[in-house]
């Protein structure tokens, strides 16, 4: 069996981490284990095994059919048996497909936004999902809207699973010691950093030793000069820091004392389960899946979405209760351990390839 995952990049991102995992993984379990990057490299490419093949197209347009040919002519002498396509890349696997009917295509849906599916752009997936031999997906409504939307025949709901990687400690998170928070996602609005910058704000007052680290991939956009135009007109520059994407993110959350995820819409996102491989204890909101990570207060404490008051609350909480966040900690560890298992995931991925096989 030779599997090649193919995403669009290799920037620090939730689906991308995933497309690497999973090549990772396989690597002792099939035959060969590839990865393509479509568009752009990024801080990812280090983490990939020596013992992964990869290939980067420098795809420029939808349409490229330079990256096309080169892709072809790769599955084509490699004898790529299965592509493993994540996010928007699928269009470029049924491509791929058409020209090599025999290939399986395996699409993986990582789509954040489940709370607002009735807007997703669906005309062009509706077309391509036609050529799915399976459909993967990160929470049962995206299960359920592949199944009644795409009409695809065969869906399943593979849960993320999170691993320790072995990047170069670079990052040094500034703030006290024992007193930092931590937001692991990208810079954009799903993720809504201003209501968690509001509740901050509010927690500045009681415990103004904390510091706030947010980590994540950002543009020169709206929504990040909206994120900066807020820490200055509060001055707050020497207690919320801004460090961009950044690719060893064990050792970031190793100097962090608690984890945040203040999203308005979510999948099962990847980070809920690398703070809890982490140990630490973990405030999010009540979005997507995140209550299949979080199902109690014993794990942590979940939220209602863009509420700053609320959020505030369960930050001081937990800062004012030590006990009660190292309690939290420890059992969402051992959850993740016993729930979101690499092997139990791989074991499942490897079962829908020698399903779906042609």
């Amino acid at each position: 069996m030779k599997v090649l995952q193919l995403i669009d990049s290799l920037n620090a991102g939730g689906a991308e981490r995933v497309a690497v995992n999973y090549a990772n993984s396989l690597t002792s379990r099939i035959e060969a284990s590839y990865l393509c990057a479509t568009r752009e490299e990024g801080l990812l490419k280090e983490s990939l095994s020596k013992n992964v093949q990869y290939l980067f197209l420098n795809k420029k347009t939808t349409l490229d059919f330079n990256a096309i040919r080169k892709l072809n002519k790769y599955v084509k002498k490699e004898n790529v048996k299965i592509i493993h396509a994540h996010s928007t890349s699928f269009f470029l696997g049924t491509i791929i497909k058409i020209l090599n009917p025999k290939i399986t295509l395996i699409w993986h849906d990582h789509y954040g936004e489940s709370e607002f599916l009735m807007e997703r752009p669906r005309f062009v997936l509706k077309w391509c999902s036609r050529s799915f031999n399976h459909v993967i997906t990160v929470n049962a409504k995206l299960e359920n809207w592949s199944k009644e939307i795409l009409h695809v025949k065969s869906v399943s709901y593979l849960p993320n699973f999170a691993v320790k990687n072995n990047t170069k400690p670079i990052t040094k998170l500034k703030g006290d010691n024992n007193k930092r928070i931590t937001c692991l996602a990208n810079l954009r609005p799903q993720k809504d950093h201003i209501n968690l910058l509001k509740a901050f704000v509010k927690v500045h007052k009681a415990q103004p030793d904390w510091s706030l680290h947010l980590v994540g991939q950002y543009y020169e956009d709206d929504y990040y000069n909206a994120i900066k135009n807020f820490i200055a007109e509060h001055k707050l520059d020497n207690h919320i820091f801004i460090y961009g994407s950044c690719a060893d993110t064990n050792h970031i959350l190793s100097q962090s004392t608690m984890g945040v995820l203040s999203s308005k819409s979510e999948g099962l996102p990847l980070t809920l389960l690398e703070y809890g491989l982490a140990g630490l204890p973990v405030i999010a909101t009540h979005v997507g899946d995140c209550n299949l990570v979080i199902s109690n207060k014993k794990e942590g404490l979940l939220i209602e979405p863009e509420n700053e008051k609320v959020l505030a609350d369960a930050l001081l909480l937990y800062m004012n209760d030590v006990n009660l966040r190292l309690e939290a900690a420890k059992n969402l560890h051992l959850k993740i351990l016993s729930s979101f298992s690499e092997s139990s995931t791989i074991d499942a991925l490897v079962k829908i390839y020698k399903q779906h096989a042609i």
